[in-house]
């Protein structure tokens, strides 16, 4: 296949749009947040706070309507054993953002908040919040690795250029704006990527359902015409597997620094709550033109086009129906579009998780953990540094490994397992302590990891009740492959035991410590005993006072007399007994 010129026309118009939009926010926003005494490290990661209605809804949009939400939502619809019954990411990343936003983005911003590991460092300290910096960290840092590579697949399916090359390009640009400008280049580039989505989808689908080899989709949901229906159905047996990875998509799309960067930007608690259920509404009217895709996927005879006799599904690229419906059942021109569409969505996503994963790190880590000294400059360097750092790592993860999908996989399962537990538990429940923090992280480690991952060929070493052995074939070598299927909604139930065992040892430790049964030198987490001490005064300094928080919001803290910790915020309840920052007084207050 020839090298297209238009289609690199289009992209190199797309990718230049882009980069001066990137370019021109930075420039546009370079003082806010600054000028009013703000740290210009804090105004990169949560844009001086002041992100109005409409580009903060479109940038929390456009962070979950990324390259795998389009192209998994219309591979599913797609696949005859799934349909659109399995294709849950639509309603499941819909309903996260609604509960999110109805339980989770009021007490975040109220607190004023930097990242999503500050409540954990201010709670159970700076070690418990690096053990919880690896599952964030390795959640942001696969889905930049598997959106990036699915970029590279679509472009070699449509435009015949070198895969490696177009991936590193499309990286570089997001890195570029992302160094340059922080949250405001993020944000303002999302409302450019997430219109070119949007129009390059719809602007693709009447095209597509017109072509001759294309039944009627109306027909082809219910009847079998060239497969199976692509409505899809929902076997007895599978009901708790459906289930256990739609609680997964709905409580676990919560606890992600992408999702909290975009509340905590927001001038207001309330405007984040706002924010929040317009992104849910915006992710399904996104969802609807892949799903349109996916079904006419499924009601094509794929021997009258230029694709070839044999469907995808009997070549093992199900995976890029979206990119094949554009380029052979659309004419060249509007392919482009949707070349442009995916481009803009892989983007769209890649900037946002490579920001987030700098954000936590170049705070709860370098500076709160390691540098409580450290600059403003400093961590404006150390972070940007770490936005090259991590976003190199997600390109050459998405140019050299296989199994990345499986890795992002896994690592969106440890965020559901270990870190929702964790943030249900320091902003509702009163009392748990570090102790209970460790014990909840182990618990949901193990028994997620013993249900193995078959993306992975990580093998289980827990079978749960009904386990089953499966098998699949590879169309192109005919190998079939052996793997267990887990049945038992284990991904959840691990949830449930992390969330319990955090509770249930928080308090027996608090118990037995406080009864004198355990002598107080053996509280070497400073997790009970030493709450009383002064000398835990390092885990303050989380919370900052310029930020614009409504007075009426604000949780009740107290600020430092330190010189040097002047304009910061201290968490009280690991220093008094008072209870004056627990879940039950903020609530109150409230």
């Amino acid at each position: 296949m020839a090298i297209h010129a238009e289609g690199l026309v289009a992209i190199v118009i797309f990718y230049v749009l882009i980069l001066f939009v990137g370019i021109w926010a930075a420039w546009k926003n370079k003082n806010a947040g600054v000028s009013d005494g703000g740290d210009r490290s804090e105004s990169i990661m949560v844009g001086g706070r002041d992100i109005g209605l409409f580009v903060g809804g479109f940038t929390m949009t456009a962070t979950w309507v990324g390259g795998g939400y389009i192209n998994g939502t219309a591979e599913y619809v797609y696949l005859p054993d799934f349909g659109l019954a399995w294709a849950q990411a639509p309603f499941g990343y819909a309903l996260s953002l609604v509960v999110g936003g109805l339980f989770f983005a009021k007490p975040m911003r109220s607190r004023g908040y930097v990242t999503m590991l500050d409540p954990f460092q201010q709670l159970y300290g700076k070690r418990m919040g690096g053990l919880l910096f690896i599952p964030a960290l390795m959640g942001e840092i696969f889905w930049s690795a598997a959106i990036l590579s699915a970029l590279g697949a679509t472009l070699s399916v449509i435009v015949d250029i070198n895969i490696n090359m177009s991936v590193v390009i499309s990286a570089l640009i997001a890195i570029f704006y992302t160094l340059v400008g922080g949250l405001y280049s993020v944000a303002y580039t999302d409302v450019v990527q997430l219109f070119c989505i949007f129009l390059g989808l719809w602007i693709s689908v009447p095209f597509a359902l017109s072509n001759p080899a294309v039944s009627d989709i109306g027909v082809s949901a219910k009847e079998v015409i060239y497969q199976s229906p692509w409505l899809g159905k929902i076997d007895p047996e599978d009901k708790w597997l459906w289930a256990d990875n739609f609680c997964l998509l709905m409580l676990g799309g919560i606890p992600w620094q992408v999702y909290f960067q975009r509340v905590l930007s927001a001038s207001s608690a309330t405007y984040a709550q706002v924010l929040s259920f317009l992104a849910a509404f915006g992710c399904l009217v996104m969802a609807v033109p892949s799903v349109l895709i996916g079904a006419i996927g499924a009601s094509t005879d794929w021997n009258q086009t230029t694709y070839g006799a044999r469907p995808p599904k009997d070549k093992d690229e199900s995976d890029m129906i979206l990119p094949i419906v554009l380029q052979h059942l659309c004419p060249p021109y509007i392919s482009f579009f949707g070349l442009g569409a995916v481009s803009a969505a892989v983007m769209s996503s890649a900037d946002s998780s490579i920001l987030s994963a700098s954000s936590m790190f170049a705070r709860n880590i370098y500076h709160l953990a390691f540098r409580q000294s450290a600059s403003d400059r400093e961590i404006v360097w150390v972070m940007r540094f770490t936005i090259f750092v991590f976003g190199a790592l997600a390109t050459a993860m998405a140019l050299l490994t296989g199994s990345v999908y499986g890795l992002w996989y896994l690592s969106s399962d440890l965020v559901y397992v270990i870190i929702f537990p964790q943030l249900l538990s320091v902003l509702f429940v009163k009392g748990t302590n570090t102790y209970g923090s460790v014990a909840g992280y182990i618990f949901g480690l193990l028994l997620r990891i013993g249900g193995g991952e078959p993306y992975l060929k990580l093998p289980p070493f827990i079978y749960y009740p009904g386990w089953v052995n499966q098998e699949k074939l590879h169309h192109l070598t005919g190998n079939v492959e052996y793997f267990v299927q887990q049945r038992f909604p284990f991904k959840s139930v691990s949830m449930l035991a992390s969330f319990l065992a955090n509770v249930v040892f928080s308090y027996l430790t608090k118990y037995l410590f406080e009864s004198g049964m355990l002598s107080h030198k053996y509280d070497f987490l400073d997790a009970v005993v030493s709450k009383h001490s002064k000398e835990i005064m390092d885990k303050a300094t989380l919370v900052a006072n310029h930020d614009n928080i409504i007075l009426s919001e604000m949780a009740p803290v107290r600020q430092t007399l330190g010189a040097s910790l002047a304009g910061t915020f201290i968490n009280t309840e690991v220093l008094s007994d008072d209870g004056g920052s627990s879940p039950e007084a903020f609530h109150n207050e409230n």
